[in-house]
């Protein structure tokens, strides 16, 4: 269900979402699954905010269709 490119993709993908992140809000353990018709976030936050800016930046910044954000607020 994966595309063949999709290690490299979640690599770049979660490093640009850490990178935006940076000193905006954090997630602890993300993840970003690629998929076919967009990506998952999964991973922990200590905020609601910073859970959803790590959605803002799939959707806004890079223009990627977000299936499920599955980043648990702690």
């Amino acid at each position: 269900m994966t595309s063949a490119s999709a290690p490299a993709d979640t690599e770049l993908l979660e490093a640009q979402v850490r990178q935006w992140l940076a000193g905006r809000g954090h997630v602890r353990d993300l993840r970003v699954v690629v998929l076919e018709g967009g990506v998952i976030l999964e991973g922990r936050a200590a905020t609601y905010y910073a859970k959803q800016l790590a959605q803002h930046v799939v959707t806004k910044v890079l223009g990627m269709s977000l299936l499920a954000n599955r980043i648990e607020v702690e």
